[in-house]
């Protein structure tokens, strides 16, 4: 089958401004948006830029806005987009070259949480161990995949880029709730600011863009129920 894809380009060295470009692809049906733009880059124009790695939903590298929505390249069939696909670089973030945006502000908010075991405890002699019941509490956060499809589906980041946003309380609610940690206070201390947590305002867009299928609002809502319980 035949697919048109309007692609938004933009080249800052070359341009003053995006522009759109139209390429037409001979595709499958069970084709994923990344084999087309693979085919688009290798056989039509070289110069398209974009990011992926892995190409099986693992990496994140590739999250890019088709047809509307935040979605990993990868996982995108064709088949489920009709014959017409438009392609665009996550919103929020400044755009490097085409679909390729700069994620160092994103990474910054993601080092912020401290998303690594703190333990203040005596290494014990064996292994901590966990129940299976305090492993299903952060279980669900464990997921993510760093693509930041969540962040930039969030109308809250779009108002104001200094908030941490959903995936960087993600993060830190694996962390958080995982029960051989003990480093909750230096966590909720970046998250208990003007531009943390309670930026968030409950819209679900996080949840629908996920590709990991984490119900990351209700992740965000338990570290603010945490946040108040420490107040109290």
């Amino acid at each position: 089958m035949k697919v048109c894809f309007r692609i938004r380009r933009y080249d800052p060295e070359k341009a003053s401004k995006p522009y759109w470009q139209d390429f037409e692809v001979e595709v499958e049906p069970t084709d994923r948006v990344l084999d087309a733009l693979h085919y688009i880059k290798w056989y039509q124009d070289g110069t398209l830029t974009f990011r992926r790695s892995c190409g099986h939903g693992i990496c994140g590298s590739d999250a890019m806005v088709i047809n509307g929505r935040n979605r990993l390249a990868c996982k995108a069939l064709i088949k489920e987009l009709g014959s017409r696909i438009v392609v665009e670089p996550l919103r929020g973030f400044r755009v490097i070259k085409d679909l390729v945006v700069d994620m160092e502000g994103f990474f910054a908010k993601y080092r912020a949480v401290k998303p690594y075991f703190i333990t203040h405890s005596p290494e014990p002699e064996r292994e901590w161990l966990q129940s299976p019941e305090d492993r299903a509490r952060f279980d669900d956060t464990t997921k993510c995949i760093l693509c930041a499809a969540c962040t930039t589906a969030c109308p809250s980041f779009w108002a104001n880029p200094d908030f941490i946003g959903p995936a960087a309380i993600v993060q830190a609610h694996r962390f958080l709730f995982d029960s051989r940690d003990e480093g909750t206070e230096e966590r909720l201390a970046a998250l208990h600011s003007r531009d943390g947590v309670w930026r968030c305002r409950t819209v679900f867009n996080c949840v629908e863009a996920c590709p990991r299928g984490i119900d990351v609002t209700r992740a965000i809502e338990a570290v603010k129920r945490l946040l108040l319980t420490r107040k109290l």
